[in-house]
């Protein structure tokens, strides 16, 4: 080879012709599993040493002879597939430029690029959709003044403080990669170094169409976003706030949308009693709850709105076995409601329709409302009830539920709440 010492040559020309009808006719491989070092080959080796004590392999110790022997090996297979014009005399090149089936297997032999012979200057790995980390083996190779690695697969980071060891390098290609961007002060010294069009498109520079989607993200997307962010918490808030945690829901307080989501938009089948001023639903809320839900359609002012806001805030905190529980209104311009738990059974005036029921039963009935009114009178005297048949309601236990309030102290137009 070029630039090695004659003995090396007369090494190298020995171990050819020991095997030059398998080295040739073989794959690199089947011939590093087959061939072994001739009889001869450490007498040769320290001979070229005493000769020339730069040589690479001078300094290894004898338990790497199998691996300079292997060396050798694919240094045969490399230099014929580089094609250089004399393998022998001249190894000035590996150029292995499109050829992505062999370039990964020579890249994985690390007791070549150990041992990688002081004649090679130009290494071209070009285009070969190499992948993986940056090939750190090639550069053992402190000799090389050209490196190609470009068009290729590599990501991850770029060894740059290994370079500094690489003093005869001047071409240096990594275009055309996926590697990790890196600091501008790295780039620098090498763009002092290279030239910079070496690392165009190699993942190295900072990429100006990223901070220019950036740019645009911040001018026009994230506004658009903080607007549908903000448009999506109103509609929490003032539309669906059952669909927000329960500490941040205003208590007892529906909107017309979630009266729609739990009577399915207002179904026919769910339609109950549809009378003058009033049609009553039947309903699931959100959380599973049946209720009934009786909406209003006459119209109000805005005052006598608020005055059944007021009302319905009151009878909320009415809590008793004997008394429907109202869960809550829905009072605003478009829709006036009361959302009250479902209970199953029938008014006491349908019971009483039917056969004549059991004194028992009938003592038992009285003593619930009883009971009921007793607890209104003491606790809460402002209010109001309604004893007629037909609006107390009667579950399938037979505990009997006053249904129908209204405030005491507000003027006799003041509508009584069915709850």
């Amino acid at each position: 080879m070029a630039a090695m010492s004659e003995n090396f040559i007369v090494f190298f020309l020995l171990t050819m012709t020991t095997c030059s009808s398998v080295i040739f006719s073989a794959s690199v491989i089947e011939d590093l599993n087959t061939l072994h070092p001739p009889l001869d080959f450490n007498s040769t080796i320290s001979k070229n040493c005493h000769l020339n004590p730069s040589l690479r392999y001078c300094s290894a110790s004898p338990m790497d002879l199998i691996e300079i022997f292997k060396s050798s090996i694919v240094a045969s297979h490399l230099c014929n597939e580089s094609r250089n014009p004399n393998c022998v005399e001249s190894f000035p090149k590996i150029d292995l430029r499109s050829r992505p089936k062999i370039a990964p297997l020579y890249l994985s032999f690390h007791f070549f690029w150990k041992y990688c012979p002081l004649s090679i200057h130009s290494i071209d790995l070009s285009n070969n959709s190499l992948k993986g980390s940056f090939p750190v083996d090639v550069l053992e190779c402190k000799q090389i003044e050209v490196l190609d690695l470009s068009r290729n697969e590599l990501d991850g980071e770029v060894p740059f403080r290994i370079f500094s060891d690489i003093t005869n390098l001047t071409v240096l290609n990594l275009s055309n990669n996926k590697f990790t961007e890196s600091k501008m002060s790295d780039l620098e010294l090498f763009f002092k170094r290279f030239n910079s069009s070496s690392f165009i498109s190699s993942g190295l520079l900072p990429d100006h169409r990223k901070y220019q989607m950036k740019a645009v993200i911040l001018l026009f997307v994230f506004p658009i976003l903080v607007i549908v962010v903000v448009w999506f918490l109103w509609w929490l808030c003032f539309h669906r706030p059952d669909f927000l945690p329960r500490m941040l829901r205003r208590k007892h307080k529906f909107t017309p949308a979630m009266l729609r989501a739990a009577t399915g938009g207002f179904l026919k089948k769910n339609l109950i009693v549809k009378c003058k001023g009033v049609d009553i639903y039947s309903g699931v809320l959100r959380d599973g709850t049946e209720v009934r839900i009786e909406i209003y359609g006459n119209e109000i002012a805005r005052e006598s709105r608020k005055e059944f806001i007021d009302e319905c805030k009151i009878l909320t905190q009415l809590s008793h076995k004997n008394l429907v529980k109202l869960l809550g209104w829905c009072g605003n311009r478009r829709m006036r409601a009361i959302v009250i738990e479902w209970s199953e059974g029938e008014s006491v005036d349908m019971w009483l329709s039917r056969s004549p029921p059991p004194w028992k039963h009938r003592l038992k009935v009285a003593k619930g409302v009883l009971e009921g009114m007793l607890y209104l009178q003491e606790e809460w005297p402002g209010v109001d009830y309604d004893l007629r048949t037909n609006s107390l309601l009667l579950t399938r236990k037979l505990v009997p539920l006053i249904s129908r309030f209204k405030l005491g102290h507000r003027n006799s137009s003041s509508k009584s709440k069915s709850i």
